[in-house]
């Protein structure tokens, strides 16, 4: 039995095709379960995230498992296959282990990625699909992110998904304090949002959400209205700026409800960023004179500008984490010399 990492990127695959390959928060549990029944897979994980979709697994094919991937959605070979990698056994470990220290994230040294990791392996033994190897590997992982946190400066510039999309907000707008923004969602993401623009002056903030409570839960924190998903309408035409994160699989903003939108605002702009992937806004509004709409592929040029200062804590964190998944290596093989001895005695 072989440990591998099979998964999808945003290093190989544009976001049209991420958004098909994706899982929501409620597809997880459903599809471990599917996984483990449907292929010879003794122990998986699945994390499904903006950036990224990747399953974890101890099994000896890994072709089985990616068949089930297309089987489960309903794809072609040929539409996936060019954006697929796999890894196996040490790089497999030395993967998961840059992933949770945020070295292969969009964004280097983001601390998301590691919660979603978390939840991540929680799901996985919730379902009772982790295994002795996998949950070692994965408490390695998290610990290996612990360590390039504690003992690099990585994390010491503020940049995230979240972060840019404010950048990217202070280019178009000449004064914050003045705009409405309406966030569509409730999770980390959109609350990062929050965070940035009310620390960058923006007062006027309503959160849609599908739970009702959760929307107000986190308006409240900055002073702001909480709202239900169906009120969205009600509310389009009131915002400068639209930031979108939730897990729904179809738009949540489509083009007839921008087109009534943009008439009751007489034209008047409407910068708009769809951090979700599928992606929440309907893509044809590009197109659209009056509004400027983002998703998070776009925002990589942002990102780049600040990547410059985390590179040398980067290849400190990777000679962290070589080392670590050496060290795992060493585990593993032990753990199959005692299997051979406990056989040999038997």
């Amino acid at each position: 039995m072989a440990l591998f990492t099979l998964g999808v990127s945003h290093k190989t695959a544009p976001i049209d095709i991420r958004e098909k390959l994706a899982f929501s928060t409620h597809q997880i549990s459903h599809a471990l379960i599917s996984l483990v029944n449907s292929t010879q897979t003794v122990e998986a994980a699945l994390i499904s995230t903006c950036n990224r979709t990747e399953l974890y697994c101890k099994m000896s094919n890994p072709d089985e498992v990616l068949k089930w991937w297309q089987h489960y959605h309903c794809l072609k070979q040929e539409e996936i296959n060019p954006y697929i990698y796999t890894y196996f056994d040490n790089a497999a470990v030395s993967h998961i282990m840059r992933v949770a220290a945020g070295l292969d994230s969009m964004m280097v040294g983001e601390p998301q990625i590691l919660g979603q990791l978390k939840a991540a392996y929680q799901i996985a033994g919730q379902v009772g699909v982790i295994g002795r190897s996998l949950d070692r590997l994965f408490q390695n992982s998290f610990s290996v992110a612990k360590r390039v946190r504690r003992e690099t400066s990585i994390g010491a510039h503020s940049i995230s998904i979240a972060y840019s999309a404010v950048n990217l907000c202070k280019q178009i707008f000449a004064q914050l304090e003045q705009i409405s923004v309406l966030l569509v969602g409730a999770g980390q993401t959109i609350e990062l949002v929050a965070k940035h623009l009310w620390q960058h002056g923006v007062r006027k903030i309503i959160v849609a959400n599908r739970s009702l409570q959760s929307a107000s839960q986190l308006a409240s924190k900055y002073g702001g209205q909480g709202i239900g998903l169906e009120a969205i309408s009600h509310h389009l035409p009131l915002a400068d700026m639209i930031v979108t994160a939730t897990n729904s699989p179809e738009p949540l903003i489509t083009m007839d409800m921008m087109n009534l939108t943009i008439k009751k605002r007489k034209h008047r702009p409407i910068f708009m960023v769809d951090l979700a992937v599928p992606r929440n806004i309907q893509p044809e509004l590009a197109n659209y004179d009056d509004i400027y709409l983002y998703c998070v592929d776009d925002l990589q040029n942002i990102i780049d500008k600040n990547l410059k200062s985390r590179q040398n804590a980067a290849y400190t964190a990777e000679k962290l984490v070589e080392l670590q998944s050496e060290a795992f290596m060493t585990w593993l093989h032990a753990e199959h010399s005692i299997e051979i001895l406990k056989k040999f005695r038997g």
